[in-house]
C-alpha cells in the first residue's frame, strides 16, 4: 500500500471541529433514539402536515410495536420489510424493528410487483409493514409467499383532524393487522428483552439496480451507530450553534434507503431534532412547507431536488441564507451550474459521496470548505486508496478505482457469498466500482462508474464528463450519456437530454457543437435524443444508464 494513502493526509483539510477518529460504542443502534426520548421527552420528534408527536409519544409507540413483534413470534434476526413512503409510521416501524432485534429490509414503495417479488423471495420476510395503496399488490404477492405477519396503515391515520381508518375500509385480508389498532393492543412502555449484539445485522439495503440483479447489503448495529455519529460530528461546527428547541431536519429524502435513514431518522435522534416529514418531493409543497418554518438545521438531499427549487418561479420567496443552515447532497454529482446558483443565492451546500455498502457515507465536503468539482475528502475513520486495474495504488492526480475500509462498510451481501467475494479483497478492502482522482489536499473528484465506461474506437470515455458539459448549456435541465453498439467503433456516444421548462428552440446539432467546444473529439456525442419526461434515476438520484442503454439495444434488434 502506498504510504501517501496510508498516512490519511487528508485529515489536514478537516473542519476544525471535525474529529479525526471516533470511539464508536459497541451497543444497540436503537439506544440513539432511546437516549433522545429519555433526555428530552417533550421535544417534538415528528412534524407531518402539521401533526406533531413528541419523543415521549414516539418512544411509547415504538416500545409497544417492538413488544407486539415479539409476541407475534418475530425472533432476533427475522427480516421485516418496510414498504411505505416517508411518514411517522415508518419512523415507528424502523426503531421498533431494531428494538426487537429484527432486521429492517428497505423496500421502495415505487417498485413494481415484479421487483418486489424478487426482494420478498430473497429476503425471506417474516413481516411486512405497508401502506394502504399497496394492499392490492400485497394480496397478490402474499398468495405466493404466505408472509406470517402483514401490517397495514394509511398515511392520513397520522395527520391532523382525520379519522383513523378501519381494517374494513382498507380491505385487509383475514389475519392481516391494522397498524394503529395494533399499537393499542400492548401498553408496555419498555423495550422487549432481546439479546442484541453490536455486530448483528440491523438493515438490509438492496443495491445494484443500476447494474443488474439487486444485492442486499447487510449493515450491522455498529454500522448504523458509526454512520450516525460521524454524520452528526462531521457538521458539529453547524450543530453547536443551533439551540435544541430549533434543531430540525427536512426529511424528504426517502426513508426506504439507508441514506434517508442515517441522515434523517438517525441524525434527528442523535441531535434530538424534529423531523419535518414529507412523503414525496413536490416542488410547490416544498415551498409551502419551507414557508412554515423560520429556519431548518439540516437538509440531506440529492442535487436534482435543489435544482428543482432554484429554477422554480417561487425561488425568491425564500431567504436561502437563513432558511436552511446546512445542506448535504449525495448519490449523484452536482452540476457546476447548480453550484454557481447556490453561491448566487448564498445557500449552504456540501457535496458528498457514499454507497449502500458504506451506510451511505464515505466522502464529504468539510464544513464551509467547498471545492467545485469535488465530493470532498474521506470521512472520519475512512481508509481510502485509489488503485489501477492490477490493484496498485495510483499517484495523486491520476484516476483509479476507490477502495475503502471503514466502520461504515457493510458486513456482507445477504446470502450471497459469491458477490461478497467479488467486492471484497482478501485483506478486507471494499471495491467501489467508482473511478476518481485525489488532489494534494485529499479532495476526491469522481470520474465515473467503471461499469458505465464507454469504449469507443479504443478510447475509454466516462459518460459523466459528457453529462457535465451538456448541463452547462443554459437551456439543458438534465443529461445522460450512454454507450450504444456501433459496428465501426464498438460503441458510440448517445446523449439523452431533458430541456428546461418552456425551452423548445434547441437542436441536436447545436448541442453537439456545444460539446465540441468543451470535449475531445472522441468524447463528443454522435447522437442526441430529447426527452420530455425526467431521465431515469434512482430515488436517491443515481443515473440509471442501463435502462437507456437497454432501450437502444432493443431498438437496434428490431431493425
Amino acid at each position: 500500500m502506498s504510504s501517501i494513502y496510508e498516512t490519511r493526509f487528508w485529515t489536514k483539510s478537516y473542519n476544525w471541529k471535525a474529529q479525526k477518529t471516533i470511539n464508536y460504542p459497541k451497543t444497540f443502534a436503537y439506544f440513539i433514539f432511546r437516549d433522545a426520548a429519555a433526555y428530552h421527552p417533550d421535544k417534538v420528534a415528528t412534524w407531518f402536515y402539521g401533526a406533531e408527536m413528541t419523543y415521549r409519544e414516539l418512544y411509547r409507540k415504538v416500545c409497544r410495536l417492538a413488544n407486539v413483534f415479539v409476541e407475534k413470534g418475530i425472533k432476533k434476526g427475522d427480516r421485516i420489510g418496510l414498504l411505505m413512503p416517508n411518514c411517522p409510521q415508518f419512523v415507528i416501524a424502523y426503531w421498533a424493528t431494531l428494538m426487537a432485534g429484527a432486521v429492517v429490509v428497505n423496500l421502495n414503495p415505487l417498485y413494481t410487483k415484479e421487483e418486489l417479488r424478487y426482494l420478498f423471495n430473497d429476503a425471506d420476510l417474516s413481516c411486512v409493514i405497508a401502506y394502504d395503496q399497496l394492499v392490492p399488490v400485497l394480496k397478490e404477492l402474499n398468495q405466493e409467499f404466505k408472509i406470517p405477519l402483514v401490517i397495514i396503515t394509511k398515511l392520513s391515520d397520522f395527520m391532523l383532524n382525520t379519522p383513523v381508518s378501519t381494517p374494513e375500509e382498507l380491505g385487509l385480508e383475514e389475519g392481516w393487522l391494522h397498524f394503529s389498532q395494533l399499537l393499542e393492543t400492548d401498553r408496555r412502555w419498555a423495550p422487549p428483552l432481546v439479546d442484541i449484539k453490536w455486530d448483528d445485522p440491523a438493515v438490509i439495503q438492496y443495491t445494484g439496480g443500476t447494474t443488474g440483479i439487486p444485492k442486499g447489503a447487510v449493515l450491522t448495529q455498529y454500522n448504523i451507530i458509526a454512520g450516525t455519529m460521524s454524520c452528526v460530528l462531521w457538521s458539529q461546527a453547524c450543530v453547536d450553534h443551533v439551540p435544541l428547541e430549533k434543531m430540525s431536519v427536512l426529511s424528504v429524502l426517502p426513508f426506504s434507503h439507508v441514506y434517508g435513514e442515517i441522515c434523517c431518522l438517525c441524525w434527528a435522534a442523535w441531535c434530538v431534532g424534529t423531523m419535518i416529514i414529507l412523503p414525496r418531493f413536490d416542488v410547490d409543497e416544498m415551498f409551502d412547507v419551507l414557508n412554515k418554518f423560520d429556519t431548518i438545521t439540516y437538509w440531506p438531499c440529492v442535487p436534482t431536488m435543489i435544482q428543482a427549487l432554484f429554477y422554480h418561479p417561487r425561488v425568491n420567496e425564500i431567504d436561502w441564507h437563513e432558511k436552511i443552515l446546512y445542506t448535504g447532497t449525495g448519490a449523484a454529482p452536482a452540476p457546476l451550474e447548480l453550484i454557481k446558483k447556490c453561491r448566487e443565492l448564498d445557500f449552504s451546500f456540501h457535496e458528498g459521496y457514499g454507497m449502500s455498502e458504506t451506510t451511505a457515507l464515505a466522502i464529504s465536503t468539510p464544513y464551509n470548505a467547498f471545492r467545485p468539482g469535488s465530493c470532498g475528502v474521506p470521512y472520519t475513520d475512512v481508509e481510502l486508496r485509489l488503485v489501477d486495474e492490477n490493484g496498485n495504488d495510483v499517484p495523486l492526480g491520476q484516476p483509479g478505482e476507490i477502495w475503502m475500509k471503514s466502520p461504515y462498510v457493510m458486513k456482507e451481501y445477504w446470502r450471497n457469498p459469491e458477490e461478497t467475494a467479488k467486492v471484497f479483497t482478501e485483506d478486507g478492502w471494499l471495491k467501489s466500482g467508482d473511478v476518481a482522482y485525489m488532489d494534494e489536499d485529499g479532495y476526491v473528484y469522481i470520474v465515473d462508474r467503471t461499469k458505465d465506461m464507454i469504449i469507443a474506437g479504443g478510447f475509454n470515455i466516462y459518460p459523466r464528463e459528457i453529462d457535465e458539459v451538456l448541463v452547462k448549456h443554459p437551456k439543458v435541465a438534465d443529461a445522460m450519456a450512454v454507450g450504444v453498439p456501433d459496428e465501426y467503433r464498438g460503441e458510440t456516444v448517445k446523449a439523452f437530454v431533458q430541456l428546461k421548462p418552456g425551452v423548445e428552440d434547441v437542436t441536436a446539432e447545436e448541442l453537439i457543437a456545444f460539446c465540441r467546444e468543451h470535449l475531445a473529439p472522441y468524447k463528443v456525442p454522435k447522437l442526441i435524443e430529447f426527452r420530455t419526461e425526467p431521465l431515469p434515476r434512482t430515488t436517491t438520484g443515481k443515473a440509471l444508464r442501463r435502462i437507456l442503454r437497454d432501450e437502444e439495444i432493443a431498438k437496434q434488434k428490431k431493425k
